[in-house]
């Protein structure tokens, strides 16, 4: 039962696809989850239409949505900017508290990697969101950066990119364009993750925009509305540390758990390990009935 629509944020249309629980009865509200793609690609991705399918079947209504600049939203392509997309996820959150179907007392938010920073941002500046799951996400741009480009050169590199990214702007009057590989490493083994149609290059201003992100300086406001953290234990894209670090800021009620056996992309099937935890976190924390 998913019906594609869009909503507008800060003037763009946005393409988005909302779908219900098929247990849902005429004229009940049930909680809403919004889930968020990660850097540069779109709602069409295995860690977004996995986790819908799951928490549809466990009664939630969910929306997935394409950021601004992402898939078939409107909005300058590949110019992806931190705090844009947090004001396309409050612009969600708006979107769904007006469905009929949603109870707006209820709003969730799910995001993995870039998606997950965003996430957890977005709830600790946005008091209408009643929980936040981060899998593999972030929470310092800066520190992030350092682990990704974990070598002397390599990360005297990306500062250089970043350098380089200003000047010419100023030279020019235009972008640097820079390869996704370049702004975010990932191993040749997980390129199979990146979905169709995800941006492959970016202007240096959106990787100054994640370098300048840190989503651990507002997790703290997030509490006493529960927080959940995954991670894998050795995550070849994104540093562990960020999650912990994370957790160490967070107020109770926060969880994080690390997986040993998985990688970056965590919503995959054979993931089931993940899947438990989510499921149980979500009966104890948000449930999508008895409330």
């Amino acid at each position: 039962m998913e019906q594609k629509l869009g909503f507008e944020s800060d003037g763009l249309a946005l393409s988005a696809a909302i779908r219900m629980p098929d247990d849902m009865a005429a004229g009940e509200r049930r909680p809403a989850i919004v889930v968020l793609h990660g850097f540069g690609s779109n709602m069409d991705a295995g860690n977004v239409t996995k986790p819908c399918a799951m928490l549809s079947s466990l009664g939630y209504i969910t929306l997935r949505f394409d950021m601004r600049g992402c898939g078939d939203s409107e909005g300058e392509k590949g110019r992806i900017i931190c705090l844009d997309q947090v004001s396309d996820t409050r612009n969600a959150v708006t979107f769904l508290s007006q469905h009929p179907q949603v109870d707006p007392q209820r709003i969730a938010v799910l995001g993995s990697s870039f998606g997950a920073a965003v996430a957890v941002y977005t709830t600790g500046v946005d008091p209408r969101i009643g929980a936040v799951i981060s899998a593999s996400g972030w929470g310092h741009g800066e520190r992030k950066f350092q682990g990704q480009h974990n070598t002397p050169d390599g990360y005297a590199r990306f500062l250089a990119m970043l350098e380089e990214g200003w000047k010419h702007r100023e030279r020019t009057g235009s972008s640097l364009m820079v390869s996704r590989y370049d702004i975010v490493p990932i191993p040749q083994g997980l390129r199979t993750h990146v979905v169709d149609r995800s941006v492959q290059t970016f202007p240096a201003e959106t990787a100054q925009s994640m370098f300048d992100f840190r989503a651990e300086d507002v997790i703290g406001q997030i509490a006493p509305r529960p927080v959940l953290l995954l991670h894998s234990a050795q995550d070849s894209v994104t540093p562990t540390e960020q999650s912990i670090e994370m957790f160490k800021k967070a107020k109770q009620p926060a969880e994080l758990h690390l997986f040993a056996d998985t990688d970056h992309f965590m919503f995959a099937d054979s993931n089931t390990r993940v899947r438990h935890v989510l499921t149980d976190w979500l009966e104890r924390y948000f449930p999508a009935k008895g409330v």
